[in-house]
């Protein structure tokens, strides 16, 4: 009886998610295998897309995104710790250039341009300090949605670009990137996973949620 009851108690069934490239390469990929393996009865379909995907249209389960890009009729539920940007190039570059003190300053700069999906637009660098909000629009010759792209025209020592802090921590800790403007880049909201407001969240992807969060 206790090992039927156990059996019963197994959530199994298909999650299925939608999330940004940037989620899916590091935030899942560091968490689903371990999450797999405890939970041999569930299977997660993961479509990965840059663009904002309406996921009760759309057929999802749930989505992935960073917090200030949840729509607000979803339930969300913070799943990873603060993030960060920052804004890096060789040590060669900024001696060559000059180290930008403002974030203005990078009008002077030849700068990664990140192309955003969503809009059809060119994203601005974002910027905030002392309570004070800034979004800069840069140039440099390059406009991708390619985070390995822009880290290696960074590495080349021709470029500045914005990333991740965990994208470019190990390059910050061997010298082969310097990261400037850091009081001009504080952390922010970390992942959401959100899903539509139900009576009762399916046994599946409340498995996964609690996995998630801890």
């Amino acid at each position: 009886m206790e090992a039927l009851a156990a059996f019963r108690d197994t959530p199994e069934g298909i999650v299925r998610l939608t999330t940004f490239h940037w989620i899916a390469s590091t935030f899942l990929a560091q968490r689903l295998p371990a999450f797999l393996v405890a939970h041999p009865g569930i299977t997660v379909q993961v479509t990965v897309d840059d663009k904002l995907q309406d996921i009760v249209a759309d057929g999802f389960d749930a989505g992935l995104r960073f917090g200030d890009d949840v729509e607000k009729d979803m339930i969300a539920i913070r799943v990873g710790p603060p993030l960060r940007h920052l804004v890096v190039a060789t040590p060669d570059y900024w001696d060559r250039h000059g180290r930008p003190t403002h974030p203005r300053d990078l009008r002077n700069h030849r700068c990664v341009a990140y192309h955003n999906l969503s809009s059809g637009s060119i994203s601005p660098w974002e910027f905030e300090k002392d309570g004070r909000e800034l979004r800069q629009r840069v140039e440099g010759g390059l406009i991708c949605n390619s985070v390995d792209l822009a880290l290696s025209l960074v590495r080349s020592g021709e470029s500045v670009s914005l990333h991740m802090e965990e994208d470019v921590a190990d390059d910050l800790a061997s010298g082969r990137l310097e990261a400037v403007l850091q009081d001009w880049c504080p952390p922010f909201d970390g992942i959401s996973l959100f899903h539509p407001s139900r009576r009762q969240t399916p046994p599946a992807l409340r498995a996964l949620i609690d996995f998630l969060k801890k």
